[in-house]
Formats: C-alpha cells, structure tokens, sequence
C-alpha cells in the first residue's frame, strides 16, 4: 500500500493547466445542466471529464506498462456527482520498489493539484481479494471498477479474481445486514425534517444496494432486466428507475446549492431546491415543504420495492428448493419465513384480511416479512378500506387486537404506515404522513413523531429496556390495560396543521374512535384526557416552582387520580423522548418525576403541607452528614441563616453537601465556589457562595458563556445575613463534553473572577443557529405578579444562542431586579425561560414597560 501523498513531490508540470481545463470543465456542465436539467447527462458527462483528466494524468507519470488505473465506487459505474469524491484504484502486478513508490507518490499529488479529491488505494490484486474479505464496503466498492488506463490484462485478472472470490449468498447477507444497520443510524424510517437523501431510508443507498446484489448474483444490471427475471414488474422497474431519476436530480442540484459534497436536505437548501423545481408557496404549504413531502412519497416508494425485491431475491438465492408452505388457516400460510395469502384475491374478498396479514405477523414471531405477490395485493387493495370498512366490527376488532398484542406492535404500525394502511384505517393519520413540523425542537414529521412515542411506550414494557428509565418500566408493568396508552400516543399529535389547539381537536378525535370501537366510559375518558393534556405536565415541570404547593395542588387537581397521573407521566416522557435527541436530557427527566412523586402523594391522600417535608429532608441531610462523621451541631452556623425557601428548593443530598462545604466558613471573605458531577446522572453542579453584589447573576452567567457552558437551572437564595448561595445545573458542549476535566478550572476561575468583581463584557450577537436563520422565532417577554403579590413571573420566549442568558442577565442588572428562581427551559433551538424576580422597579407600571421593551430589545440582536 501506498500513503497518500498530496503534497509528497512534484506534480507534472501540466498539473496547472488540466486544473484550469477542469475548472471550465465543470463549469460547462453546470451551466448545461442548469439548462436542460438532464440528470443521466450530466453524471455521464461529469465521468467523461474525469476520466479525461486522469488519463491524461496518467500518462505523463511515466509510470510501468505493467500497472492499471481502475475507477471504482460510484465513479465506477459512472455515477459521479458534482463534489463526490473520485475513488481510484491503482493496480499492482507486484509489492512496488523504491523508485515505484517515488512515482506514485507523484501520481497522487498531481491528482490533488489538477483539482481532483481522489479516494485512492493502491494494491496488489491478493490484497484486494484479501480487503475484500474482511470488508463488506470495500469488496462493493471493487466490484464496480472500471478500466481506465495500463494494463487490460492486470485488470482483467482482477475482475476474474474478484469474482472467483464473490459468494453471491455471503455477500447478499452481509449487504442486508448492512442496510439493517443503517437504518437503524436513520430510526427506521426516512421521514427525518433534514433527511440524507443518499443514506437514509428510502434515499439512493437503497437502489444502488440492490443492484449491488443482482449484480453480484447475476440476475440483472439494471431495472429492466430484473423485470426481465420476473423479480419486479415492468411497471415497478419504470417507477424505479422515475424515482432513481428523482433523487439523482435532486443530489446534483443539492451538491450545486451547497457548493460542496452535501446529502443533507437541510433546511438551509429545501427553499432554493423547492425553487427550482418549480414548487411556489401556496395560502397553506411552502414551496419547500410541497418538494419535501414528494421526497418523502418517493422515499416511501422506494422502501416498499426495496422490502420487495431483497424478498425476492432472497427466496431465488436462498431458499434452495421450493419449501411446503405451512397453512396459519384458511386464508394464510408461510412460505419461505414470509407471509402469503392462499388466494391472490383474497384481500378483495375479504378486504379485513389486511389488517389480520398485520396481526398474524405480530403472533407469529418466525415470519419476517410479507410475500411480494402479497404485498402487491395488499398495496393494490388499500383503497378498500374506505368508511363501511372502517365501520365493520370485525375490522375495528382486528385494530384493537394488533394494539394489544403483547410483541410485534411497532414493527406492525410502521409496516402500516409504509404500505398507506394505518392511514386508510385512521383517515387523520393519513393527513398528517410527511407533514413537516417547524418549531424548531421536532426532527421527525408529524406521522414518523407519533410511531416514535408509541416505540417509546413499548420499550417501558420491555425487560431488555428497564435500565433506561427504571421508574417508567416498573409503573408501566403495573398499568392495567397499557395498550390504551397507545391510543393516546396515536392520537395525540393527529390533528397538527388544522388550525386551532391540535390537543382539543385531537381529544375529539380520540373519543369518537374510542366510542366507535367499543371502549369503556372509564377507558375513553382516559384517553381523551391524554391527548387534550399531553403537553400539560411538561409545562408544569419545567415553567413552574415545583416548592410552590399551589402548583403541585393545581396540577394534582388537573389530573384527579392515580391512574391518570401514572398514564399522563408515561406518555409526556415518551413524547418529550420522541421529539429530538436534543430535547430530553437527564434534569427534565429529574423534573417531571419530582411533578410525578409529589402529585401521587397528594392523590394517595399523604400532606405536602411541607413543614413536615422539611423536617424530611433535614432529618435525611443529618443523616448524610454522619457518614462523613460530622456532628449534628456543624449545621447550625449556616443552618440559621437560611429561610423556608431554601429547604423546600432543595433536597437532602444537595442540603447536605452544602453544608459540609459551607459549615466552617459562614462568614468567609473569599467567593467559594465548589462543582460536582450532578447527582442526576448529566452536567455539572456548581454552587457558589459569597457575599452579594450588584450583578452577580449576570457575571455568573458571562462566565459560563465563555466556557461555552449552558444553564439548565439555577436556584437562587440570599442568606439572612446577605450572602448568595446559588446553584446551577450546566450542561457541557457536543455529545460527550469532559465534566470531570473542568471542575477544577470552573472553582479557581469562577471564584477569581467574583472576588475581583471584574467588569461585565458586552453582550456578544452570538452565533445564530441555522434553523433560527430560517425559522426565526419572534421574541416575547411578560411580566406579570404571582398570586401572593410578593413576586414577579418573568416569562420569556426567544431563539437560543450563546449568551441569550447573560443578555437577559444584564438588563436585570440594569433594573436592579432580584433574582429568585430561574427555570431555564430549552427546547431544541426555542428557548422558554421563566423567572421568579423582585425589586421595587417593578412596582411601576412604567419602569415594568421599559424593562420589558429592553428585554424585548436584547432578545432580538441575534
């Protein structure tokens, strides 16, 4: 093997001028394509340039006669997209010399300055078969390769190796299990807001892998001729080849818009895609989101003949001889570990054996999937579920049968979903496939959201799932009838994009199919009362002092008894889940089961009147303290110097480790500062303690901004005797930020910096997200007394950026605005802060509406 080199030696001396030739090159085809928009054209034509170019480079190497320079890759079968990288092959009749080397070395960094981004291997034809081996992706790629200078001979001795050593059964396995996985890195589904129209479900990947196979296996180069082999249909093989057009027009224009290699349909692409394809905004749908849903039919398509085809030829390459079928009843056998109705016309029939076919893959776990021919028929008769189907009792059993089966209910709502089924059963279900949600925190549609949310609830009752939220699993397992729960999840998010409140319109929705299908009063009222308060917990949870009893009272009286509570805590934690991996994180998990414990003791008829709560947590932070043989008497210093307030906002651990930093220097000169790992499992726990000062909120904050830190609570409390003792949960940059690394640094600079009082920098524009550039959320600020009249509610609606909070920090500090609690509530790129605050400006109805205008002032300099 061969290193890369791009820099290694001298290139030819023509290097500059095929780069300039390149260049134009290049640009010709742009502007041609811009013209005629011909696909196949322009990925031919791209090719032949390429191919110019190399040849050209090859020959002033001056390299051996005996080597070959092969394309492989999508270069290889002449699929080369405007910013796809070139992958090459340099062929080896034998391990090379030094002098070899040395031109190699040449030959590839001309590549790189004749403008090329070569994705190259250099090898013998043993190492090739030997790679090959070993790597599924790297023996699919080889398989495409094709001749382009030197030796014919060597290559066609590679060729014949390769297919000496290619086992069409090993290699079809290995690329299923390949697509399996990849799926998975997708959540099984293409119906992503920012898809990968190369590698997600449904996108080109899912073409080029079954050609890969019928290649391998011999049944065919392209869609016609696995027509031919009677694998598809003729007219499948035109849809396929429609769809392959589809998606490769919509990469080249993709890769043209970003001005470099991009398979994601983001959003900063889907306006200017929509545009030139023609689609213009209408009173009810964007232009991008009118080419968006007609990616996600052709995605859908493409998933359908994709599940067809692999099943096919999986019965052609491994099934050996023509197995007996094994007779389920008298409408269905098993064929082949597939599915298979006995009459090819029986969904015509009996058009309630569609949902049976579902049901018996549900209670027969050996079956992997359903025939082609019955797939074919399933999918021609779906237009006979239609309103007397959907009236039938029978048919409305089978529904309910499929959400009560014990296994196998996931796979068989997204099979329905795929195959337009649950959308014909469910017709507002149907109206909600593909519809994209642009608030800023969903990454899935509307549809692809709500099968998310049923998963979610399915893996509360699944024993290989309980270690991930174990107070989900253990009440889910006690839930009488937790398939209702699944009626809710179906439910909840189904009347999105009608206009109005989509959880009243969804509770109307949920009665009347609970009412048609037979549901006890009990087991309605439940439902419906699901879907209308489906986001009511997370908003108590994360907007309101969980220490307020009235809150937990209030939303006690919301939910009226047990079961309820129990179902409403169940489905908000697999919806908030279901939304994006951004949303959840461990503290909102901590919240909404601190809502949950607090409301279930008042239901069970236990006092939250929290003296007695108090005591509680005193008794259990004295006890904590013993095991680091502390004496009873160390808390009394801090201890009488803290109000009501701080025991009911704080728990035991918390009170506890306080105390045993805090208890030998009440009265200290010197900011402390101290941070853990936070009890909750994610971030860091930072509390500070020192005397107050004017603006300490907002030079906190500051500081966390710098070191690129967020705020996910803070808890504020001024001591009797005028000391802050605050505490704040932070949250870490990127995926696996390093807490443990930066306690040290956030205790040392962090207490510096409050012990000189350092002068407060600008508010920075910080760095606005993509999204929020084309979704940008109009500000809202409101300031309102609570109930006792002692305090403010600060409600704040914005974009998030770096250095939002300290902004807001800041023209607190302007306002001399006392800062009681912060709730800091982050919803993918929308932020939904709530502030408990007190000052005496806020007495004047004329200050509070220049504090607010100020608000609303430094929330919009994004």
């Amino acid at each position: 093997m061969i290193p890369s080199a791009q820099s290694a030696t001298a290139a030819p001396r023509s290097s500059a001028s095929l780069r300039e030739r390149l260049q134009q090159g290049r640009h010709e085809l742009r502007q041609r394509y811009g013209a005629d928009g011909n696909a196949r054209r322009m990925l031919q034509q791209h090719r032949l340039l390429i191919d110019r170019t190399l040849r050209s480079l090859w020959q002033e190497a001056d390299l051996p006669g005996s080597l070959a320079l092969a394309a492989v890759g999508g270069y290889g079968r002449g699929e080369l997209f405007p910013y796809s990288d070139v992958d090459l092959l340099v062929l080896l009749p034998h391990e090379p010399d030094a002098a070899l080397k040395a031109k190699l070395e040449a030959l590839i960094g001309g590549l790189w300055d004749a403008g090329l981004e070569p994705g190259h291997g250099v090898r013998t034809i043993e190492e090739c078969v030997s790679e090959s081996a070993k790597d599924i992706t790297v023996q699919t790629s080889l398989l495409e390769a094709r001749w382009l200078a030197g030796s014919r001979s060597l290559f066609t001795a590679f060729n014949g190796a390769m297919r000496e050593h290619l086992n069409p059964q090993t290699f079809f396995q290995s690329k299923r299990l390949e697509q399996e996985q990849r799926y998975g890195k997708f959540q099984e589904s293409p119906y992503s807001l920012e898809p990968n129209l190369k590698e997600a479900p449904g996108g080109l990947r899912d073409l080029q892998a079954i050609l890969w196979i019928s290649r391998a296996a011999g049944l065919g180069d392209d869609w016609m001729q696995l027509a031919a082999r009677e694998l598809i249909t003729a007219a499948e093989a035109r849809q396929l080849a429609s769809y392959q057009k589809f998606l490769s027009e919509l990469r080249i224009r993709l890769h043209y818009i970003a001005g470099r290699r991009e398979d994601r349909l983001l959003f900063d692409y889907q306006s200017g895609l929509a545009a030139q394809f023609g689609y213009t905004d209408t009173p009810t749908k964007r232009a991008s989101e009118q080419l968006m849903q007609r990616y996600y039919r052709t995605a859908k398509a493409i998933t359908q003949l994709n599940t067809l085809l692999l099943q096919n030829i999986a019965v052609q390459l491994l099934s050996g001889e023509d197995a007996e079928p094994e007779i389920l009843n008298e409408r269905f056998q098993a064929t082949h570990e597939l599915l298979e109705a006995r009459d090819a016309a029986l969904f015509e029939r009996q058009p309630g054996a569609i949902l049976e076919s579902f049901l018996l893959l549900q209670q027969h776990h050996e079956l992997k999937g359903i025939s082609a021919p019955t797939l074919r028929a399933l999918w021609r008769a779906r237009a006979r579920i239609d309103a007397r189907f959907r009236r039938d009792p029978a048919n409305r059993a089978l529904f309910l049968q499929i959400l009560q089966q014990p296994q196998g209910l996931v796979h068989a709502l997204r099979r329905m979903n795929q195959y337009a089924i649950l959308g014909r059963y469910l017709p507002a279900f149907g109206r909600i496939v593909g519809q994209m949600q642009y608030d800023l925190f969903h990454a899935y549609t509307v549809d692809q959201h709500i099968l998310t949310v049923v998963r979610n609830l399915r893996r509360f009752t699944m024993v290989e799932f309980a270690h991930e939220y174990p107070q989900c699993s253990r009440l889910m397992a006690g839930f009488e009838r937790h398939w209702l729960l699944y009626v809710a999840a179906l439910f909840h998010d189904i009347a999105k994009g009608r206009g109005g409140d989509h959880s009243r319109l969804g509770m109307q929705d949920a009665r009347s199919f609970c009412r048609a299908h037979g549901l006890t009063r009990e087991d309605t009222e439940l439902v419906v009362f699901l879907v209308e308060h489906h986001l009511s917990m997370s908003a108590v949870a994360q907007k309101q002092d969980l220490s307020d009893p009235g809150t937990i009272s209030a939303f006690a009286a919301t939910a009226k008894t047990e079961r309820r509570l129990t179902a409403l805590y169940l489905l908000t934690v697999a919806d908030v889940r279901g939304t994006s991996p951004k949303v959840w994180n461990a503290w909102k998990g901590k919240l909404l089961e601190d809502l949950f414990l607090l409301a279930r003791r008042l239901l069970r008829g236990d006092s939250i009147g929290f003296e007695q709560d108090i005591q509680a947590k005193q008794d259990e932070a004295l006890r904590l303290l013993r095991l680091y043989a502390l004496s009873d008497e160390v808390k009394d210093r801090l201890w009488s110097q803290l109000d009501v307030a701080y025991f009911l906002r704080h728990d035991a651990q918390d009170i506890a480790w306080q105390t045993r930093t805090l208890h030998y220097r009440v009265d200290t000169e010197r900011p402390v500062v101290k941070a853990r790992l936070s009890p909750i499992g994610e971030g860091l726990q930072v509390m500070i303690y020192t005397r107050d000062q004017r603006d300490l909120f907002a030079r906190i904050c500051g500081y966390f901004e710098q070191i690129n830190y967020s705020i996910a609570d803070a808890r504020i409390h001024t001591t009797r005797h005028g000391y802050a003792l605050d505490t704040f949960l932070l949250l870490g940059p990127g995926n696996h930020p390093h807490y443990r690394d930066m306690i040290n640094l956030i205790e040392i600079n962090l207490a510096d910096r409050l012990q000189q009082q350092t002068p407060l920098h600008p508010p920075s524009r910080g760095r606005v997200s993509r999204q929020l550039k084309h979704f940008p959320i109009t500000p809202e600020v409101n300031i309102r007394p609570d109930e006792k009249g002692t305090s403010y509610a600060l409600s704040i609606l914005a974009g998030d950026r770096p250095g939002l909070l300290y902004a807001i920090a800041l023209v607190l500090g302007k306002y001399n605005i006392n800062l009681i609690t912060a709730k800091i509530v982050t919803l993918g790129e929308r932020a939904e802060d709530v502030f408990l605050i007190s000052g005496a400006a806020l007495a004047n109805p004329r200050t509070v509406l220049q504090l607010e205008s100020d608000l609303l002032d430094a929330l919009q300099h994004q």
